[in-house]
């Protein structure tokens, strides 16, 4: 069964966590860990919760060097 793709279902902490891995990965491709913890300011907890989040909903993939954006598509509901 597919994941629920709901953006306005993610919080505050997994919009940050997804912003930091789009900055990143758009500049190499992936991000790790220690990089997002920097740039986001949250405890890496709350990074690792959060990734844990957006992988399941595939808005975030796991990749050799950390974490890139995922498959996914944002819709818009009228």
């Amino acid at each position: 069964m597919e994941p629920e793709h709901d953006v306005q279902a993610l919080s505050d902490a997994d919009v940050h966590v997804y912003e930091a891995v789009a900055g990143g990965a758009g500049e190499h491709g992936s991000v790790g860990l220690d990089a997002l913890v920097h740039s986001t300011g949250l405890p890496a907890e709350e990074v690792r919760e959060s990734l844990e989040r957006l992988i399941g909903q595939r808005y975030v993939r796991p990749t050799d060097q950390g974490f890139g954006l995922g498959q996914h598509t944002f819709g818009v509901w009228r």
